[in-house]
């Protein structure tokens, strides 16, 4: 069995008028991953997710999806889904919902019948697995989405927008379970808006845009990409001051601002200060965020987008006081 659910090599859209949806995308993603495609709208990221579900055929390329050239439509049965913005009819119950996928993929119904009380309960809707949907927020109904996404047991599942509507304890939920399916060796294709979700649970990141990978790759790789050092310090004087800055430090109000990507870089530093007697009441590290990274990259092909300068503000905890 390959280690890539995915392999994808020159996949290229082009709709009719000539609009170019791919533009060649190279991509592999290894099983048993939380995979965050992102992008601003109109990237290609639907796209691609309708060729890998067979609702559209490439224009051009070559690729490998679950084993099976991408195209192939019995691997579907190793698929699960859950559209933004879905609709599930109205008369039905949440039970229903799920017991109607689950007919939808050929399931037996003793099977059904399990996996529906299973999935419901597992999603946090025990309770209200008899009432209609009709009824429900839009956070419960992304519950639904979910329950039914999952009936089939699916290799893969592709969630969009998955905490949508969703509360802060729903969406702690939904991290919490797809960290579960990670651990079950299921890959998770995710999108969503709210970056700092991703950030909690994703393993690797593509950045879309334009019919392009932008940028991809582990994301832990990716947001230390950009790292520096801060350290607040107690008086110092003038002199220290220019002394820092000439080794590559500036200054932040009272905080020294060390470009240094590991921290026994930053140790010179601190050693300086610590000989001139000077308290360093707290020394933290900074990485981009995925929102900052984010922008970074497409920020300006963003529809109304202008440019701003990246920032690192992204705080680990501080270490104790060092005096």
């Amino acid at each position: 069995m390959s280690e890539w659910v995915l392999d994808l090599k020159g996949v290229r859209k082009t709709y009719r008028g000539g609009v170019e949806a791919l533009r060649g995308i190279d991509l592999q993603v290894p099983r048993g991953s939380v995979f965050g495609l992102l992008g601003p709208n109109g990237a290609g990221k639907s796209t691609l997710v309708k060729i890998l579900t067979t609702i559209i055929r490439p224009t051009a390329g070559e690729g490998q999806f679950l084993g099976e050239r991408v195209g192939h439509k019995p691997t579907l049965r190793k698929v699960g889904y859950l559209p933004e913005h879905a609709r599930f009819p109205e008369y039905l119950t949440a039970r229903e919902v799920v017991k109607m996928t689950a007919g939808l993929c050929g399931m037996k119904p003793a099977l059904t019948k399990i996996r529906s009380e299973e999935l419901l309960n597992r999603v946090g809707l025990a309770d209200w697995q008899h009432k209609k949907v009709g009824g429900f927020s839009k956070g419960m109904k992304q519950r639904v989405g979910l329950a039914q996404a999952l009936v089939n047991n699916p290799e893969v599942v592709f969630l969009d927008e998955p905490t949508d509507g969703v509360d802060p304890a729903g969406r702690r939920d939904i991290r919490l379970l797809l960290e579960e399916l990670r651990a079950e060796g299921k890959t998770v294709f995710v999108n969503s808006h709210l970056l700092g979700e991703l950030e909690m649970v994703c393993d690797r990141v593509a950045i879309l845009s334009k019919g392009e990978i932008k940028l991809e790759g582990p994301l832990t790789d990716l947001m230390g990409q950009k790292v520096e050092y801060r350290a607040s310090c107690g008086k110092l004087t003038s002199e220290l001051q220019s002394s820092l800055e000439k080794k590559g430090g500036r200054w932040e109000g009272s905080q020294l601002v060390i470009p240094v990507t590991k921290a026994e870089e930053a140790m010179p530093y601190l050693d300086q200060l610590r000989e001139a007697g000077v308290v360093v009441e707290s020394f933290t590290r900074n990485s981009m965020s995925l929102e900052e990274l984010f922008m970074e990259t497409v920020g300006t092909d963003t529809p109304g987008a202008s440019p701003r300068p990246p920032q690192t503000n992204r705080q680990a905890p501080p270490l104790p006081p060092t005096s």
